[in-house]
């Protein structure tokens, strides 16, 4: 049974969508049957993918409004990974579903047949707490939070377990915060340093030892329409992934042990 990860925070221009195509790619490397879904109508990590998003037909727009079911959706990434592929049309269904009953629970209703075919199904939320974002919470096991190690980063950090809390009581019993992941880091920055001190102290383990930095390579990329391991594996922002999609991995191993034993 798939693991289904969403990629969340509430604050923009944190690397969310960087670590989600990323991590979906190292994950698909390990080797790993993986599938990226698509929830920002941005479509930045579609594209990030190898895929136009102008070009595209079905999208998680026609899934979330039933049109389709997800596999009729689902492309083939040049990287070994599935993609369920998103455009500006997400917007509409955003609008058309806000009226609905259950409509919290579209995504996670379309991607349960699929939970068997994949080892891990990572979703790309938008940087707000939208519909699609409820969405994607509703239908995650766990929560991976990219995050810059600045001080409003903390605030905003502090806002969204709050929102995963409320949303346990709600939406999702299940839900939990699989870990922190800190992105972009400098370590000749002072500030980083002590924030990332800060947030092992409260965390402890949740936060991944794998740490992002700050990377010209990973942040040229997405423009070749390839993750960092398609376009430059041996940076040191591929190395980073690659070992962040190891902890995952080891993480997922231990807890299976533990439930078995």
């Amino acid at each position: 049974m798939g693991r289904i990860i969403a990629i969340a925070n509430q604050k923009g221009g944190v690397g969310k969508t960087t670590t989600a195509v990323n991590l979906a790619a190292a994950l698909a490397a390990v080797p790993r049957r993986v599938l990226l879904v698509d929830m920002d109508p941005q479509g930045n990590a579609t594209m990030a993918s190898g895929v136009d998003k102008r070009e595209i037909g079905r999208s998680s727009c026609e899934v979330l409004l039933r049109e389709c079911p997800a596999e009729a959706a689902i492309m083939k990434s040049p990287e070994g990974y599935d993609l369920l592929p998103a455009n500006i049309d997400l917007t509409a269904a955003e609008i058309r579903l806000m009226d609905e009953a259950g409509r919290e629970q579209r995504l996670k209703e379309a991607l349960a047949p699929l939970r068997e075919h994949y080892d891990y199904l990572i979703v790309d939320c938008p940087p707000s707490l939208s519909l699609l974002t409820l969405n994607a919470l509703a239908a995650a096991d766990g929560v991976i939070v990219p995050m810059q190690c600045e001080y409003f980063a903390l605030e905003g950090l502090s806002a969204l377990v709050d929102t995963i809390e409320a949303l346990k009581a709600r939406l999702n019993p299940a839900l939990e915060i699989e870990g922190i992941v800190r992105t972009m880091f400098d370590v000749r920055n002072n500030l980083a340093n002590a924030v990332s001190g800060e947030l092992t102290r409260h965390f402890g383990d949740k936060v991944f030892r794998s740490i992002i930095p700050r990377n010209v390579r990973l942040a040229e990329a997405p423009s070749h329409g390839q993750s960092i391991l398609g376009y430059d594996r041996a940076s040191r922002g591929g190395i980073a992934y690659l070992g962040l999609a190891g902890e995952i991995v080891r993480r997922e191993k231990k807890k299976v042990l533990e439930e078995t034993a």
